[in-house]
């Protein structure tokens, strides 16, 4: 029995590790606010398993913006999508952006993007 705990521990690390990856974002002011194109990866199966979303977080860890994603992608890797109209408080020069799937959640990986002056 002692000898099952480290082999599920190792399954459940490598079922992460093909967890919802951002590869690329921008971001740029609007006269509507910022818009955010996010790039990411996902090794989508159908409905039962894929990347189901992505968040714009403020240094503070504050939600700044949500993108839902409403469908599996798994014919285009990597997909990119985007979110319009986020308000990025006075003096933030820098957001986190974190992916999510359906099956695990939020990644425990960020992607750091400095915002354009």
């Amino acid at each position: 029995m002692r000898i099952l705990a480290p082999l599920l521990l190792i399954a459940a690390t490598s079922a992460r590790a093909d967890g919802p990856v951002i590869e690329d974002a921008q971001a740029r002011s609007t006269a509507q606010g910022w818009r955010f194109d996010v790039t990411m990866r996902h090794p989508d199966t159908g409905w039962d398993h894929y990347a189901d979303g992505w968040e714009v977080l403020a240094p503070d860890g504050t939600r700044l913006g949500l993108r839902p994603l409403t469908h599996p992608h798994e014919t285009e890797q990597p997909f990119t999508r985007s979110l319009s109209g986020i308000v990025i408080p006075e003096g933030i020069t820098t957001v986190t952006l974190r992916a999510r799937c359906s099956v695990d959640g939020w990644a425990g990986t960020t992607f750091t993007l400095p915002l354009p002056k």
